[in-house]
């Protein structure tokens, strides 16, 4: 039976409450996590500074050597380059930027020729462009001290944080979500299945549960298999022999504008686990944030159920 789709004189007043949740979450807890990434990130950037002798010699053998701190090069040129944007300047392979970005390594098809000439010129606009404002100790011939490094890695690694801000809270959400889900399941008596035992969903025995448990799913076109990975895998404690778990994805967000962009991730999410599995899979979220009456009416006319955050106790409707 349906929990909270088909009860849409409920949702906005969820929503209301969806939203004065995350925001108390953000207020405590959001500060605490970019600070601690920013601490972290700072560090990482004292070792890319380093590895650059404090930027005064970028050479294609150091981005062949450590190609993930290109992302620290490019927040230290004046202006902070985006990826495209370096490749434009530059005149180099997106691929081979976009492998260093993504991935923290160089094409694999491409000769170590080829790709010392395409290294060497972004090593030459990241001289040309490095910022002189924050890297003072360019334009003389004493070295940089401690703490002009530190200022200046302080400096990048705000640079860096604030480029993937969201990331950075929204998986610290997702964690805490997780959390909450196992601290709810294990007070029901639940057990969570050891990460890495190389169990699968569909042998998961009753009353147990996995996170971001990969699914194997057939490709809607084709007959390729690929596995898609599931936040929260639980299996009730009432499942006979065949049936299959519950499927939860915890979902949150800081705004509405973002969850309209997101909406179809789920939905496609859906349609490739019935094309698998059947019209009986039972594919559900649990939110907390910005949802409106928009999201999840799309939501519900996918079939897709939810569990709010601050009604947990839903939970035990979904057969759990």
């Amino acid at each position: 039976m349906p929990v909270n789709l088909d009860k849409p004189h409920l949702w906005k007043t969820d929503v209301a409450a969806s939203v004065d949740m995350y925001n108390r979450w953000f207020m405590d807890f959001a500060p605490v996590v970019f600070r601690d990434t920013r601490v972290q990130t700072t560090q990482s950037v004292k070792d890319a500074l380093r590895a650059t002798a404090h930027l005064t010699d970028v050479q294609p053998a150091l981005l062949r050597q450590h190609p993930g701190i290109l992302p620290t090069l490019r927040m230290s040129m004046c202006p902070p380059l985006a990826v495209d944007r370096l490749i434009g300047l530059s005149g180099v392979s997106p691929n081979l930027v976009k492998c260093m970005e993504k991935e923290q390594r160089l094409p694999v098809r491409m000769s170590s020729a080829k790709a010392d000439h395409e290294l060497g010129k972004i090593a030459a606009v990241i001289e040309r462009l490095a910022d002189p404002d924050i890297f003072v100790w360019l334009a003389r011939e004493a070295p940089a001290t401690n703490a002009e490094i530190h200022r200046a890695a302080t400096i990048i690694a705000d640079r860096l944080c604030g480029a993937v801000t969201n990331p950075i809270i929204r998986n610290a959400q997702e964690q805490r979500q997780l959390t909450v889900i196992q601290t709810y399941l294990e007070q029901h008596g639940y057990r969570r299945l050891p990460p890495g035992d190389g169990a699968k969903f569909d042998t998961m025995p009753p009353g147990t549960f996995s996170f971001r448990m990969n699914v194997p799913i057939r490709q809607t076109t084709g007959t390729q298999t690929i596995n898609i990975p599931v936040d929260a895998v639980i299996m009730p404690k009432t499942a006979k022999h065949g049936n299959l778990p519950l499927f939860f994805e915890a979902k949150s967000a800081g705004d509405f504008a973002n969850t309209n962009k997101r909406r179809k991730e789920e939905a496609v999410k859906m349609a490739q686990l019935r094309h698998t599995y059947g019209p009986n899979v039972r594919f559900n979220l649990f939110l907390c944030g910005y949802f409106d009456s928009g999201y999840l009416g799309y939501e519900a006319a996918e079939g897709i159920d939810w569990a709010w955050e601050h009604r947990i106790d839903d939970l035990s409707l979904f057969g759990i």
